[in-house]
């Protein structure tokens, strides 16, 4: 899931500061008891307060927070050089009311979507039996892989949706996006972000929640649907075969051990709805931008996180070329299956990019134990993601 940042907010503004000369003195007065200022400059609206700080600084921030709201400014704190600065921006009102019928008509859609992506699964006895059937039921036959994909992807959504309302955040109801025409049936869902984070440990705890809750689905359906799969002789005129990630291997080892020559496994659509679902995961762990990685590596790394970002575009560039190599030496020359390395890269670039706003609070560190789960977290791309998507054989 993307964490998409709110560019409207409601319509109610906050109430209107004062010009800029009376409101430099006015915030200056409302910090000086928690900030030796030992510089102070107004660039437009802003205003920015340089020096040492008196309190811990998630007491500044609240405290601040609560002092600065009644005329239309909200604190931002970070560490510059040896000392901190306070920049107090002015904001407008974050609120909205829920949409609460869009957001319900763009699941109910995308259940539609994925149903219908489901049809081209089979391995469900149960379920392939109402192929034939010459009504809407024959639609159930892509009920197994819908339901369980629509899982996991709910899931990992609520996850960061109840994680933000439990840390108070501005934050909408999921929008599920559909896409009937891919084999998924769907572009996962979005969920914006009205407001800043309070604190570098929210920020992370709203963006580790989505994707740790939908593996929770992911893990135990591919286990199961590996249980339902079978493995069989590899049909002669070839097949189409998704790309195994590390965790997926590893999980089909445990249950059928070596595949012998000339075999494949039949998986059940569960499990290939799982494979989608680790798919999602691992798109939305790269550290970049509003993803759920990029929030994670803010978290971690701070401003560093551009860096990161940059340097993962850069290595899925290298793994894109490499590949190619290998499979242009290996494979007879074909060098189509590498092309996802590449599209990633450029999806990163172009579409999610770097830029990820700070929380108000970017000087209180991260937690010991949220910096090994962070970590878990970027181990994770590696083990999910799939060295190619489709691939005739």
């Amino acid at each position: 899931m993307r964490f998409w940042p709110s560019r409207g907010g409601s319509r109610a503004a906050a109430p209107p500061a004062p010009d800029p000369l009376a409101a430099a003195e006015l915030l200056r007065r409302n910090v000086e008891d928690l900030l030796v200022v030992r510089d102070q400059v107004t660039h437009g609206a802003i205003v920015s307060f340089h020096g040492d700080l008196l309190v811990a600084p998630a007491r500044a921030c609240d405290v601040l927070s609560e002092r600065l709201r009644p005329f239309g400014y909200t604190p931002f704190l970070r560490r510059e050089g040896d000392g901190v600065v306070i920049q107090a921006w002015p904001i407008t009102d974050a609120t909205m009311p829920p949409r609460v019928g869009v957001s319900l008509v763009l699941f109910l859609l995308t259940c539609g979507s994925t149903l219908i992506a489901g049809l081209g699964y089979s391995g469900s006895p149960t379920f392939d039996a109402f192929r034939s059937s010459p009504s809407a039921s024959r639609f159930l036959a892509g009920l197994p892989f819908a339901a369980t994909l629509m899982a996991i992807l709910l899931v990992h959504e609520l996850g960061h949706y109840f994680t933000a309302r439990r840390y108070k955040a501005s934050v909408s109801l999921p929008y599920f996006i559909p896409l009937p025409i891919s084999f998924l049936g769907t572009l996962g869902a979005i969920i914006r972000m009205r407001s800043p984070g309070r604190d570098r440990n929210s920020l992370f705890d709203i963006a580790a929640a989505g994707p740790l809750a939908g593996l929770a689905v992911a893990v135990p359906a591919m286990v199961v649907g590996l249980a339902w799969s079978a493995v069989v002789p590899a049909p002669p005129s070839g097949h189409v075969a998704f790309g195994d990630s590390l965790l997926t291997r590893l999980l089909v080892q445990l249950r059928f051990g070596a595949i012998p020559d000339g075999f494949m496994v039949f998986t059940h659509p569960m499990a290939d709805a799982a494979w989608a679902g680790f798919l999602v995961t691992a798109l939305n762990l790269f550290p970049a931008g509003q993803l759920d990685g990029g929030r994670i590596s803010y978290a971690l790394f701070g401003r560093r996180h551009r860096a990161i970002g940059k340097g993962t575009v850069a290595a899925l560039v290298l793994v894109g070329v490499a590949s190619t190599l290998w499979n242009v030496l290996t494979e007879g020359g074909d060098a189509t299956s590498s092309i996802n390395w590449f599209i990633w890269a450029g999806l990163i670039s172009f579409v999610v990019g770097f830029h990820h706003s700070p929380p108000l609070d970017d000087i209180t560190p991260l937690t010991s134990a949220r910096r090994v789960v962070g970590m878990f977290c970027l181990l994770l791309i590696v083990l999910l993601t799939p060295a190619f998507i489709v691939r005739v054989r």
